[in-house]
């Protein structure tokens, strides 16, 4: 049964202000906060699964456009066969879990990353959610799954090139938004806000190309234990940032300067 939902201060606060459009998280301690408990490591994936649940309901609520959870990257692939078999386990158990939530929530899912390595039984339920949420006009909530930063950035060089190529795109004319658009986030907001939780300070391969300008929270909470107001907690330290793109403070405080669309 769930809890009533009760808004907190901290909530109304956050609400009060302009949110992050695009917020990525890199969900890091699940091994960790199950090995202190003298648990299996996949006990700390399970109980994390709970905090996707509960932080993308408050993004939702605040407001956010865009959440992008780092959720297997393409390292994680040599990780032992058995804890990659069972996280391929726990994220198909995530996606029909969680198909009738999304769905009723007019949320979109979206996938960024080399998808197409991820077994059938994962890869069968995400495109049907991922087709079936499509028309969704709520929060856009991308995993990214078999995912790397640099990867990305290497698929869109080729196809790019591959463009180029075939006469689409001029080489000496190629701009920033050519190029974002060979990217697997390309269509999403600008990323503003990266939150890595269990007190690393590395952002391990995720969206480096849309990071530029994305201001970085880093927490010492595991990912299991990273709920509402932690999560909050991170939007409110974004909100009382200024955020210069270059300029100076006293540009940015001057009334005539337009705000930026995009880092």
């Amino acid at each position: 049964m769930e809890r009533p939902l009760v808004v907190s201060a901290l909530e109304n606060q956050v609400k009060a202000r302009p949110v992050p459009r695009h917020v990525g998280i890199i969900m890091d301690g699940n091994g960790r906060w199950a090995e202190s408990r003298g648990l299996d490591r996949l006990e700390g994936h399970r109980e994390g699964s709970s905090s996707v649940r509960e932080v993308t309901r408050t993004a939702r609520r605040v407001g956010i456009q865009a959440l992008t959870l780092y959720a297997f990257s393409s390292q994680n692939w040599a990780r032992p066969a058995e804890e990659v078999a069972g996280l391929m386990d726990l994220l198909r158990d995530y996606l029909e879990r969680e198909r009738a939530e999304i769905l009723d929530n007019g949320i979109r899912l979206n996938a960024v990353g080399d998808v197409g390595r991820l077994p059938r039984f994962v890869r069968e339920p995400l495109d049907r959610l991922i087709a079936d949420s499509a028309h969704n006009t709520g929060m856009v909530l991308s995993l990214a799954l078999s995912y790397g930063g640099r990867e990305e950035i290497l698929h869109a060089a080729s196809r790019m090139a591959e463009a180029i190529s075939r006469g689409e795109l001029l080489a000496g004319r190629v701009e920033e938004a050519d190029f974002e658009s060979f990217l697997w986030t390309n269509g999403l907001p600008p990323l503003d806000l990266v939150v890595r939780t269990s007190g690393e300070q590395r952002v391990s391969n995720f969206l480096l190309w849309q990071m530029a300008y994305a201001e970085l929270c880093f927490t010492d909470a595991l990912w299991p234990d990273f709920r509402t107001d932690e999560f909050l907690r991170c939007v409110s330290q974004y909100q009382q940032r200024e955020r210069r793109f270059g300029l100076t403070s006293a540009q940015v405080k001057r009334e005539d300067t337009p705000q930026r669309a995009k880092a």
